[in-house]
């Protein structure tokens, strides 16, 4: 992992641990309104095959209420990730727990990726670190920032 990479992987924990959030609008973001509650897993297959991005998060991009939903928007946004489907589960109880059923995950944040479960911020933290987060992008045809970054600086 390059030096920089890890000093913004250490930031965004940081910053993820803040109470605020401090989040900026993003164009593309989708926040899902709240009519999911009660859905079936195949509506919540549905759901979360809808969009090449989905994410299950407390709060909306633009104000997450926790530190780990603020992290997973923060990974997105600095790879460039602008069109995705963002779902409040403080909004929905039902929601919250059913995509909890469903991916048989027990902690929101949630992220998917063409309809796949990918796991929670640490997760898609690892992936961020690794590099493989840059790979899992690619294949959905979306060309992250970062690389577009580390081409500008070569």
């Amino acid at each position: 992992m390059s030096g920089s990479l890890g000093r913004v992987s250490a930031a965004l924990l940081r910053w993820g641990r803040g109470a605020s959030g401090g989040g900026l609008l993003v164009p593309g973001v989708r926040a899902a309104g709240s009519d999911t509650g009660g859905r079936s897993a195949e509506q919540l297959d549905a759901l979360v095959k809808k969009d090449k991005v989905v994410v299950f998060i407390k709060g909306t991009p633009e104000q997450p209420q926790c530190g780990f939903s603020n992290a997973v928007v923060q990974i997105l946004r600095l790879h460039g990730v602008r069109d995705y489907a963002a779902y409040n589960v403080l909004d929905d109880p039902e929601l919250r727990q059913g995509i909890k059923d469903y991916s048989n995950w027990p902690t929101i944040p949630q992220v998917f990726l063409n309809g796949e479960f990918v796991g929670g911020c640490d997760i898609l933290l690892q992936m961020h670190q690794t590099g493989d987060l840059v790979e899992e992008l690619k294949k959905l045809g979306i060309c992250s920032a970062l690389l577009d970054e580390k081409q500008e600086q070569k």
